[in-house]
């Protein structure tokens, strides 16, 4: 599986969890810090930000994972080795 694949796949289980979950649809926070739920544009900028920013961080960290992990010194064949 390349980037471009587990990166959609990841995009794909991201959307469908949000889909799932029960969360305000319209928020933003007033100039004092207080949080109301008649906004909109401000909530859902920071949402979509925040789930791209795990969409990537997942598939960096799941691209890492299944990258094969390199041969320890003591595994690798010599040609002197090979040749006996």
């Amino acid at each position: 599986m390349d980037k471009e694949q587990l990166a959609q796949m990841i995009a794909d289980k991201v959307d469908a969890a949000l889909k799932a979950s029960d969360h305000p649809k319209k928020f933003f926070i007033t100039a004092n810090g207080r949080g109301v739920t008649d906004g909109g544009d401000l909530y859902n900028a920071v949402l979509k930000d925040v789930l791209g920013v795990v969409t990537v961080a997942l598939t960096d960290i799941f691209q890492t994972l299944m990258a094969p992990a390199p041969a320890k010194a003591s595994e690798k064949i010599t040609k002197n080795q090979a040749k006996k």
